[in-house]
């Protein structure tokens, strides 16, 4: 299993964490999260997954990921 942090610009309330949780937890491969307002904690498993992709769906989700 591995573990990322990922800064997260865009997010302001609840509804933006729930976005962001359903986007990552829809992926195959994710054991957990833990999202909150501007960061989102991600355990998965990278054999099915890859950071790339979860920064995609969080993209996708309406939203920025901060290098």
């Amino acid at each position: 299993m591995a573990e990322i942090t990922l800064k997260i610009e865009g997010m302001s309330c609840q509804h933006c964490i729930m976005r962001v949780k359903k986007a990552v937890e829809g992926l195959g491969g994710v054991s957990k999260s833990e999202v909150a307002v501007g960061s989102a904690h991600v355990v998965f498993d990278e054999s099915q997954l890859k950071k790339e992709d979860i920064e995609t769906a969080v993209q996708k989700a309406g939203y920025t990921v901060v290098q």
